[in-house]
């Protein structure tokens, strides 16, 4: 009996000692956070009454409020009532505006892609021209963030352009009425060539988008669908439950597609499949790349994990954290990422520890000593730690710099404008193809407009030149200086014959673009996409199909250099 009392009176005791111990931490963190928000409150107030210029006080506050998220990841985001259409784009795909994206050149604004069947499309607007003013402001010298406020607002209120048509020296003006503007989840599926196989193109994971993919599924297979390929390359994620719903369509009911463990047990959660399945059976490819992320990368990755899909790409980008949006005063709300999620094998793909920073306050990625080997269902190894590493790695072809430059620069947008001009019609209609008689006219246009650029040999050529001549010894090796020079201009020249094709072949894009515009031109890089035949040609393999799904010897480990961010 006294032993039983001993046994209470230690127990009480432990209880006490751990009340005390929870109120002391409890007392202690609200101490701090006290202090803390005093300090920054006196700072602030002495800030705003006393700094010798004009402070803006919302924006000096943003600044800090940013400051402080961005020390722990970039996806812990502030959002001011300003800020609530960007907001409500990113979870709906939905805002107000008139359905154009704009992009700059030169100080100038000009439409990029007129969004078809909306305000700026049925007024006539198209890509290439140039907005000079919105409601009376004159956009030379503003940045773009100025700009895309300027476009958006609430649906049914009225905005003033000043347009610019091209070969025109006199503007337009439209009187326009902003509307909501739905983006597509899928802009774009089809059955290719073979007749046989589907494919879906999904570009984000807003709010219905699993909805999309469902009735586009649907609209495949009523068309004689028998395989599908899942393209989520560029696709950088979105909301979680969408990416569940995705995966729910081609697994059974029931099983697990993520978990997610947070600091507050709260987040501890089990995402379930929770409706019938519309197909476990057909042949299912999945498309990646280094810019496949978050939900992107819980669907690749459920998906490898249940042994349901074959994933073909590149390495993923590796983001394994979840956020919530909570609600603020004034209208504003915050983005947290309150925990990680982990897929069916039980491996998060988080890549960057946010938490651990070296002394210049960089992240490193996971090291290779702690990533870990889990397995698939069907006993396939797998590793945690640096994104979904894809059962069938596509060869990475770097894109020349002479291209880089012709994109980066405009030329070929720019081209593209000057070419839709002179051909009102497009010839051969959904077959068009730039022939060598135009290429040759696009190289005159380059000439004519001075195009240069710098590789980055010429680059680290004109450093060793700089350091020579500050230590005199340039005139040692001026000859030959100016040889090797001279070689690397000749090529230089020589690669823009040397990619025709490839060159041909984002002119046409682009120009298609002008006619067609985004169906069209997603419909003609579909047609002419490297990877969507080593798919297609892979998925018409059965037996090695099977063999990858079925494989049981060990994959090489993802390596992870150590790549400071």
């Amino acid at each position: 009996m006294r032993f039983f009392k001993k046994i209470r009176v230690f127990a009480l005791l432990l209880l006490f000692g751990l009340s005390l111990s929870l109120v002391y931490s409890f007392t202690r963190d609200y101490f701090a956070i006290s202090k803390n928000l005093d300090i920054f409150n006196a700072i602030y107030r002495e800030l705003n009454m006393s700094y010798v210029d004009e402070t803006r006080p919302g924006k000096l506050m943003k600044t800090g409020i940013d400051a402080m998220l961005n020390s722990l990841d970039p996806y812990t985001v502030y959002f001011t009532e300003d800020d609530l259409e960007e907001y409500k784009y990113i979870t709906t795909g939905e805002y107000g505006g008139i359905g154009a994206s704009v992009l700059e050149i030169k100080g100038q604004y000009f439409v990029d892609e007129p969004r078809e069947g909306f305000t700026a499309f049925k007024a006539g607007i198209r890509a290439g021209d140039r907005i000079v003013s919105i409601n009376g402001n004159v956009l030379e010298g503003k940045n773009y963030e100025a700009i895309s406020g300027l476009l958006r607002g609430n649906a049914g209120t009225a905005i003033r352009l000043k347009i610019m048509k091209p070969g025109s020296q006199t503007a337009k003006e439209y009187n326009l009425m902003r509307e909501e503007i739905k983006s597509p989840a899928v802009p774009y599926f089809t059955l290719l060539p073979d007749g046989k196989t589907g494919i879906i193109k999904l570009v984000s994971f807003t709010e219905n988008c699993s909805a999309e993919v469902k009735a586009t599924f649907l609209d495949l297979k009523s068309k004689g669908c028998t395989r599908l390929i899942l393209d989520l390359r560029g696709n950088l994620g979105g909301l979680l439950h969408e990416a569940v719903n995705i995966v729910n369509l081609f697994i059974d009911k029931g099983q697990e597609v993520v978990f997610t463990k947070g600091r507050v047990q709260e987040w501890d959660r089990s995402y379930l499949a929770v409706h019938n399945p519309l197909d476990t059976a057909i042949p299912l490819l999945v498309m990646v790349d280094e810019n496949s992320a978050s939900a992107s990368e819980i669907v690749s990755g459920a998906l490898q994990d249940l042994d349901r899909a074959v994933i073909l790409g590149k390495r993923t980008y590796g983001k394994g954290l979840v956020q919530q949006t909570r609600d603020l005063v004034y209208e504003a709300k915050v983005k947290i990422t309150v925990a990680k999620y982990y897929i069916p094998s039980g491996r998060c793909v988080q890549a960057l520890d946010y938490s651990q920073r070296d002394a210049n306050g960089r992240v490193e990625k996971v090291p290779d000593s702690l990533v870990t080997a889990f397995k698939t269902k069907g006993g396939r190894i797998v590793y945690d730690g640096a994104g979904i590493s894809p059962d069938v790695a596509v060869k990475e072809v770097p894109m020349k710099e002479t291209v880089a430059a012709l994109l980066g620069k405009f030329y070929v947008f720019n081209y593209a404008t000057l070419y839709a001009t002179r051909h009102p019609v497009l010839r051969d209609s959904g077959n068009f193809e730039l022939n060598q008689e135009e290429y040759k006219d696009f190289l005159a246009y380059l000439k004519a407009e001075e195009f240069s650029y710098k590789t980055r040999m010429e680059t680290e050529m004109e450093k060793i030149k700089e350091e020579a001549i500050e230590t005199s010894g340039f005139e040692t090796i001026r000859n030959e200086y100016d040889v090797f020079m001279a070689k690397l201009k000749i090529e230089k020249d020589n690669e823009l014959l040397q990619s025709e094709k490839e060159i041909r072949k984002i002119l046409t894009e682009e120009i298609i673009s002008r006619y067609y515009f985004q169906k069209g031109r997603l419909a003609y890089a579909m047609r002419n996409d490297e990877q969507i035949n080593q798919s297609l040609e892979l998925i018409n393999n059965e037996t090695e199909i099977s063999s990858i799904l079925t494989r049981k010897e060990k994959p090489n480990k993802p390596f992870n250099a150590a790549k400071k961010f």
